[in-house]
Order: C-alpha cells, then sequence, then structure tokens
C-alpha cells in the first residue's frame, strides 16, 4: 500500500464528507478511495470513518487519525514549497497574519494587485488582533504595529510608519469644546483601546514637555474600528492610527485636535515591522510580500 497516497484519499474523504466527493476532487474512481481507505483500516486494526447511506464521519479514532495526517500532508507540503522558494519566481502557499483593521483598510484594497502579478503564489490572509505565536501557528509572516518582538528567534524587519491622531466628530466638538492643550482631555468622553484587559494612558509629547493621562471614558474596545464608529457618532475623543482616519478626516466626517503633538510617542511605537522566522531568510514569498507592503504603505 502507497502510505501517502492513502493518507491523501482518507483526509479528502473526511474533508467531503464522502467516497464519491473525494474521488471527484482527486480526479480518480471511487473504489480507489475505499478501496485505500480500507487498507488503512486494515492496517491500522481501527475503524476510521463512521459510513451511512447519506454521509462519512471519522470516528473518535479516526478524527485523532485525520488531525495527524493532516499535519503530516500539510509539512510535506510546506517542505517541498520551501525547496523550490529559493527559486526566482514566488510560488507556493504563504501565511500571513496581520492586525484586524490594518489587514481590511490597507492590505485587502490592493491583495488581488498582488495576486495577478504572482500567479504561482497562494496567500493564505489571517486577520487578527492577538499576538501571533510564528512557530506554532505555522504562520509565514506577521504583520505587527508599533514596538517590535524581534529576537534571537525571530526577525523583524520595519517596513513603514505610521502616527496616532486623536479625533472627534464636529458635532462632538461643537458640544464638548475642541481641546486646546491634553490636559482638557481630562473632561472629555474618550473613546479607549482594550490592550488585552489593560488600560493604558496617553501620552503626549511636544518640544516643550511630555505628558501623560489617564484618560477616562464609558467605551473601551479591543477592535480600533468599533473606536471609530463611535468617534463617528459622536461618542467621544479617539485616539486611532493615521491610516485608519485619514479619509474621515479629509472628508470632514472627523477633526483632528492636539495636531502639534506626537501622541504615544516611542522609538518604536509608529513602526510597522514585519516579523519572520531565520528560516524564512531568503524566501521568494517572503520577499515579495514584503516588497508589496512596502509599496502600498508608500503611497
Amino acid at each position: 500500500m502507497d502510505k501517502l497516497l492513502a493518507l491523501t484519499m482518507f483526509v479528502e474523504t473526511v474533508r467531503c464528507g464522502g467516497y464519491s466527493a473525494a474521488a471527484r476532487k482527486l480526479g480518480v474512481s471511487t473504489s480507489s478511495v475505499t478501496r485505500q481507505v480500507a487498507g488503512l483500516e486494515t492496517e491500522l486494526g481501527a475503524s476510521l470513518l463512521n459510513r451511512t447511506t447519506r454521509n462519512t464521519n471519522p470516528t473518535v479514532a479516526g478524527q485523532a487519525y485525520f488531525e495527524k495526517a493532516l499535519f503530516i500532508l500539510d509539512a510535506l507540503a510546506e517542505a517541498d514549497t520551501a525547496v523550490a522558494d529559493r527559486n526566482a519566481v514566488a510560488r507556493g502557499r504563504l501565511r500571513v497574519s496581520v492586525p484586524v483593521e490594518f489587514g481590511r483598510r490597507v492590505i485587502a484594497p490592493h491583495i488581488g494587485r498582488l495576486l495577478a502579478q504572482y500567479p504561482e503564489l497562494d496567500v493564505s490572509l489571517s486577520l487578527s488582533d492577538q499576538m501571533t505565536d510564528l512557530l506554532k501557528e505555522r504562520i509565514d509572516l506577521s504583520v505587527r504595529l508599533g514596538s517590535s518582538l524581534a529576537s534571537e528567534d525571530i526577525i523583524s524587519k520595519p517596513i513603514g510608519r505610521f502616527e496616532r491622531w486623536i479625533v472627534a466628530s464636529p458635532d462632538y466638538l461643537a458640544g464638548a469644546g475642541i481641546p486646546l492643550q491634553p490636559q482638557a482631555l481630562l473632561h472629555h468622553e474618550c473613546l479607549r483601546f482594550d490592550y488585552e484587559g489593560m488600560h493604558q494612558g496617553w501620552v503626549f509629547r511636544s518640544p516643550e514637555d511630555c505628558i501623560r493621562l489617564n484618560v477616562q471614558g464609558r467605551l473601551e474596545s479591543n477592535n480600533a474600528d468599533i473606536l471609530r464608529e463611535a468617534a463617528l457618532d459622536g461618542r467621544g475623543m479617539a485616539l486611532l492610527a493615521d491610516w485608519l482616519v485619514a479619509e474621515d478626516v479629509r472628508q470632514g466626517r472627523l477633526t483632528r485636535v492636539l495636531a502639534n503633538y506626537e501622541v504615544n510617542p516611542g522609538e518604536a511605537n509608529g513602526m510597522i515591522n514585519v516579523l519572520y522566522l531565520p528560516n524564512h531568510r531568503g524566501s521568494s514569498r517572503v520577499k515579495v510580500f514584503i516588497a508589496f507592503l512596502e509599496e502600498i504603505l508608500s503611497y
């Protein structure tokens, strides 16, 4: 028995929910798939699939075997890609993790151009504001905003910068007044970002001084667009990235205040970094995606 072939047919049977569907996807006969899966069950001495007239589902043992088999097949495909990845042409699957709103607002409008330019490149784009374990989650490249997490085990490359702006709707400012000094925000409703349950103050720096404020407000969220929508609705002052609200400011939907201050300043706070593992150094897939990011960030 060709074990690799049998694993492939078993995995597709579970994914497709039946022998016939798996056979159609693989371009083989249904009897071939049935025979290979039966051979696996005989070799293992265990039933892997529950078969009914309507569908086919894995047994408890089959589910555990499916997860292991899927890992093996994915690892093999990754090994093949890693060898081919040193070629001049970017090809194969690239797994990328990016912050939710950055992915939606900055990357999504341009991703089609990347796919058109590299027809042999497959991109798996995961949107998450959580810290990504590159090795455990098998991520090839991660985009992080703010402080870098570079270490001996992770390569960090800065690809751009952004600013954080204090913004509010014209209606809110008409009622609550325009703050002319950072301290005035202590008397405003402030829409705050939730850093994994930690409240962080807003820091303002000018050539003359540096001010840290523990602003307060009735709404906090771990999603920046929630705060943006609340600001648009006149609910208060928000501290948000320029790439998220620049168009709103241009269109007059939001107004930037305290523009003469650098907000939440720090050497790395305004950096956009890409992170990847050392074994991806020289990867053509990673290189073209980094170049793609640098291009769209230069607009």
